[in-house]
């Protein structure tokens, strides 16, 4: 039966009502899942055919001499050591010993550079490197940076060397496959394969840590070798694990490859590390004092002192300030800081976001060059003497200073605050490290030179609704803050 006009245009209109749900929910379909996940490669043997070539075996050498030996363990001066001694001389003749260790590298220029520990060579006075073929060829060194553990060797060969390229660290994400080729135990060229367990891994090595962790098996002697990507790019160098047993336990780390770069390409270019430096000691903003100074969420880095004669103070950065962000580049927290100023181009100048005041505001800065290795303050040792009659304000004992304590408690004659001459053993401010012959100098950023300042400043804290108060301390000089909790906690 045929269907009339307006039949006709009823049936398209039902069958395109019916479509539409039904292209609706495929196209919800697509968006929900944009991208489904790769599972483990076939087979690691192209990429491993393919990069091995450019992986070498480093080994070192260093001549010791019987005045430089030891008992591992046992301090210089014991009887044992002498004993030692006597036993080698008996043995050796007293004769040099050469000790050799044994590590692992990548070339990078088909010329001859060639990547690895600082540790694998340190203090050698000879270094071979051992291509997958058998050719061995006398290494020098370029130049070193103990901060971040990388070296770079030269060798010369008589034709180009097979390479691997520096990729992008910042682009692989935890679950990433990798692949670590190296020299463990001294076995020559070992494959290993896994997955990228976490990033920007501080395990306290330096100043600079940022290092990928990852369960491929490293073992010693893979320190210095290459972590690949799955397209064949160096993505980070081998570095340390974390092992009871000195065996892998599937917790590796490696020196990724946005600071390797930087410093790879300023050792070839000048024979040394430049590093950025703006003259300002910092310390973590933990939650107490993001809730002191009113921050909301702990981030940033606080400024725990200027260089009078550095960049920052030149810029109008001031103790207590948080940078938020160096350069364009945000500053999650305290440890991101040095990096992103150590990367930095000397004599650049560059915006520094801080928080003072409770408002954000925008500093310009001029970056120098780090030239000096920090200095460590030690922190002036409680003395025994008598207790001195003081005001009790958060656990703390606090008294004003005058000559006589300034002699007992050494504090410097340039420093001016409240002394602190007790601290209650069970209370906060221990645990958060004050010390008697510590001197406060600020309380909520507001400078204190009587025990009733420092009173009158908490009261009013509490009284504003605060959770925590902002002491800045100095320590033999040394100027920290440390946030205490108000009401009694």
């Amino acid at each position: 039966m045929a269907l009339t006009g307006g039949e006709g245009n009823r049936r398209r209109y039902f069958i395109l009502a019916l479509a539409v749900p039904v292209l609706a929910a495929l196209l919800a379909a697509v968006i929900a899942f944009p991208a489904v996940a790769r599972g483990a490669p076939d087979s690691f043997a192209d990429l491993a055919e393919r990069l091995s070539p450019a992986v070498v075996n480093i080994s070192t050498s260093l001549v010791l001499k019987p005045d430089d030996m030891a008992i591992p363990g046992v301090p210089e001066g014991s009887p044992l050591n002498d004993f030692f001694d006597e036993f080698m001389e008996q043995q050796q003749g007293a004769r040099p010993q050469r000790v050799q260790s044994l590590g692992s590298g990548f070339v990078i220029d088909p010329k001859g550079i060639v990547i690895t520990n600082n540790h694998v060579i340190e203090g050698a006075d000879k270094i071979e490197v051992t291509f997958i073929d058998g050719t061995t060829l006398p290494a020098t060194v370029k130049g070193t940076d103990p901060k971040t553990d990388i070296a770079v060797l030269e060798v010369i060969g008589d034709k180009p060397l097979p390479f691997v390229e520096l990729g992008d660290s910042e682009r692989i994400r935890v679950g990433d496959w990798v692949v670590a080729i190296g020299n463990p135990f001294g076995l020559g060229g070992s494959v290993t394969a896994g997955i990228v367990s976490a990033l920007n891994r501080d395990i306290h090595a330096g100043n600079y840590d940022d290092f990928i962790q990852t369960d491929a098996a490293i073992n010693r002697g893979n320190s210095g070798g290459p972590l690949f990507d799955m397209q064949g790019r160096v993505v980070g160098v081998n570095s340390a694990i974390i092992s009871p047993s000195g065996a892998s336990v599937g917790i590796g780390f490696a020196v990724p490859t946005s600071t390797v770069k930087p410093v790879v390409e300023q050792i070839v270019k000048f024979g040394e590390t430049r590093r950025g430096w703006i003259g300002v000691r910092i310390q973590s903003v933990t939650p107490d004092i993001a809730d002191s100074l009113g921050l909301g969420v702990a981030r940033g880095a606080l400024v725990a002192g200027v260089d009078p004669e550095g960049p920052a103070s030149v810029a109008g950065i001031e103790t207590g300030d948080i940078v938020l962000a160096f350069n364009g580049r945000t500053v999650n927290a305290m440890r991101d800081l040095p990096r992103v100023v150590a990367e930095s181009d000397i004599g650049a100048t560059v915006d520094v976001q801080l928080f003072r005041d409770g408002e954000t505001l925008t500093r310009k800065i001029e970056v120098g060059r780090l030239e000096d290795e920090e200095k460590e303050v030690a922190q002036a040792a409680p003395k025994d003497e008598p207790k001195v009659k003081a005001t009790v304000v958060l656990g703390l004992s606090l008294s004003a200073l005058d000559d006589k304590l300034r002699a007992r408690f050494g504090v410097p004659a340039e420093t001016e605050g409240v002394l602190v001459t007790d601290v209650d053993p069970f209370g906060a401010a221990v645990e958060k490290g004050v010390r008697p012959g510590d001197v406060i100098v600020e309380v909520a950023q507001r400078p204190v030179s009587v025990p009733e300042d420092v009173e009158s400043i908490v009261r009013s804290e509490e009284k504003g609704g605060r959770n925590s108060v902002l002491l800045r301390i100095s320590s033999s000089g040394d100027i920290r803050f440390v946030a205490l909790r108000l009401g009694g906690e």
